[in-house]
Parts: C-alpha cells; sequence; structure tokens
C-alpha cells in the first residue's frame, strides 16, 4: 500500500469564496492560479453553467508545507458544532501571560475580518480562544 503524503481540508459551506478568501488571510494563503486555459478566476466562472459558478474555491499554503483547503456549496447551512476544526497555532512555546498576549492580538486582527469570539481558555499557564470562522464553523487560536 502506498504511503499517503498530502491531505487537503475540505469545506463544506455556502459561500466558497468568501470563506477561502477569510482563511487565505487567517493563514496567509494565496489562491491558486487560475485552471490551465484562463487567464482569470472570472473568466473561468463564465465559461461554467450558471448552476456550477461559484460551486467551489480553493487556497495553498505558498510555501507548499501546508494542506490545500477546498471549499465547496452545499445546499444546508450548518446546524451543529464541527466534528473536526483547525487549530491556528500562534501562541507555540509561549506560556502564561505571553501565550494570551499572543492569543489575543490575533483575536484583535481576526475579529474585523469577520471571525467572531466565543471564549477563552486560560488556566494561567495554557490558554485558548474558540472562535468561529465567518459561516460558523468552529477554529481554535492556541
Amino acid at each position: 500500500m502506498a504511503t499517503i503524503r498530502q491531505v487537503q481540508v475540505t469545506f463544506d459551506c455556502a459561500e466558497p469564496e468568501r470563506l477561502a478568501r477569510f482563511w487565505c488571510e487567517v493563514l496567509g494563503y494565496v489562491v491558486p492560479p487560475p485552471p490551465e486555459g484562463f487567464a482569470t478566476w472570472d473568466a473561468y466562472k463564465e465559461s461554467q453553467p450558471p448552476e456550477e459558478r461559484d460551486a467551489w474555491f480553493a487556497c495553498v499554503d505558498p510555501s507548499g508545507a501546508g494542506p490545500r483547503l477546498y471549499f465547496q456549496r452545499v445546499p444546508e447551512g450548518k446546524v451543529v458544532k464541527n466534528r473536526v476544526h483547525l487549530d491556528v497555532r500562534v501562541g507555540t512555546g509561549l506560556v502564561g501571560e505571553e501565550r494570551l498576549a499572543a492569543l489575543e492580538a490575533e483575536c484583535a486582527r481576526l475579529v474585523p475580518l469577520g471571525a467572531v469570539r466565543e471564549r477563552l481558555l486560560y488556566d494561567g499557564h495554557d490558554a485558548c480562544i474558540v472562535m468561529q470562522d465567518i459561516e460558523g464553523n468552529e477554529f481554535c487560536l492556541d
């Protein structure tokens, strides 16, 4: 059996491009070039049948180290808590007040982008801020 070396994280969502661009801002990811034969993403969209336009979008880590994020439009809305979520690792190696300050600074950057702060988990040493993205998907600042 072959060893799997890459994974893609897929989000079911209402607005794929909007959510992809939000995560580009959060993670420093970029929108990949449009499919071969198209100068722009708008040109690609125009080539699609109306019911398929805006059905998906993606973003990638420009360094190639992180997984590709894929966003696909689904008809139903989110109704329950995520069973899997992303941890955005902004406080790695930090503890106590220094860690808390790094998490709070990142939270302050993301809220104007449309993220929602849910709650802070802090025991004086370790900390995590539970957040929601612009479509209500939970993630943590860790």
